[in-house]
């Protein structure tokens, strides 16, 4: 009896501690990524999951896979991008048709989407308990495009807005959401502007506009232009819109072959990618290309407070990495890993 109660307490001590060593799921001190940088990793293409890095403020700390880390499972494929709203942060994941809703602190799983959305693109939330999301529809069809409005109090879809094909990015001023319709997996020219759940008017821009910023009374959109493969190549442009009157008021032209992305700005300066560079502009008095401060080839780039954030995809199959650059220098002043292709870029304040 001696040994047969020696055996049973020996293997219960196994066990317990077996499973002590095991990582476990759990909550996280309420505001474990409060105040950092928050990467959205897309992950393999075709399978696998996407992830979401953490870096802190002070570059102290870096966190890998938190989502899983919190939650004990994966967040899908692909992880395509991310937005706020009040406490939450809404996780866009494209190709597995949904939005997975997390505590923006603890990154404590909240509720999920995965009804009404077939290939979704970008949230933005307003004021109140309103949020967008751009969605392709089949990115086959151009004609089933739209913007689903969401109602954040039911994380439901109120309201669907049809557009033209290819809504992305948004950005919001004085109560309108404008939307640049870059064009799926063809090209399109458009800026949606949309009031409540209608499409009030659309600008015509330049090709493939790929990324927006307001500054002021203004709206720079850049343009990437037809790429070459396409048959019909054009090139990039910046675009700037007067958002008083609705209307282009001026257009500035790259080269027929150049096709800029990345927009980005601080304070009075616009910053973008061309051909493995990165260009710094004076907003107020525009002259392309502007002055080449940083080389390097850049998935994503985020200018903030004097810093700029760029993300290297390196050959999109295995870790990417975040590098940040010192603008007063232009010199880089950090260098962190990240998930698999780093595309978007996250201030949690």
């Amino acid at each position: 009896m001696k040994k047969l109660f020696s055996l049973t307490f020996a293997t219960l001590l196994l066990i317990s501690c077996s499973n002590d060593d095991d990582p476990q799921p759990g909550p996280n001190p309420p505001e474990a990524y409060e105040k950092g940088i928050l990467i959205t990793n897309e992950g393999p293409f075709n399978n696998g999951s996407g992830t979401i890095t953490f870096v802190s403020e002070d570059f102290a700390t870096v966190a890998q896979n938190i989502y899983r880390t919190v939650n004990g499972k994966e967040l899908g494929n692909i992880v395509q991008s991310m937005g706020f709203q009040d406490e939450n942060a809404y996780i866009v994941v494209s190709n597995s048709a949904k939005i997975m809703i997390a505590n923006r602190y603890s990154f404590e799983s909240v509720d999920s989407i995965k009804t009404g959305l077939v290939n979704p693109r970008y949230f933005m939330g307003d004021a109140g308990n309103k949020g967008y999301v751009t969605d392709w529809g089949d990115p086959n069809d151009n004609s089933d495009d739209y913007v689903a409005v969401l109602d954040l109090r039911t994380n439901a879809i109120a309201a669907t807005i049809p557009v033209a094909f290819g809504p992305e990015r948004m950005v919001s001023y004085n109560n309108k959401i404008y939307v640049a319709h870059q064009g799926g997996y063809g090209q399109n020219n458009l800026i949606s502007v949309i009031s409540g759940n209608t499409v009030e008017s659309t600008i015509t821009v330049s090709d493939v506009p790929n990324s927006m910023v307001v500054s002021g009374n203004s709206l720079f959109v850049l343009c990437g232009g037809n790429p070459s493969y396409t048959g019909n190549e054009t090139a990039g442009s910046l675009v700037k819109i007067d958002l008083s009157s609705g209307q282009v008021s001026n257009t500035y032209s790259f080269g027929a072959t150049e096709h800029p992305s990345n927009l980005t700005m601080d304070g009075t300066n616009l910053f973008y990618s061309l051909d493995g560079k990165v260009y710094k502009l004076n907003s107020s008095a525009i002259a392309l290309p502007g002055t080449d401060i940083i080389s390097g080839f850049f998935y994503v780039l985020q200018a903030k407070d004097g810093l700029l954030y760029a993300t290297d995809a390196g050959d999109y199959a295995s870790k990417g990495s975040l590098k940040i650059f010192d603008l007063s220098t232009n010199q880089q002043i950090q260098d962190f890993q990240t998930g698999i292709v780093p595309g978007g870029i996250y201030f949690n304040e």
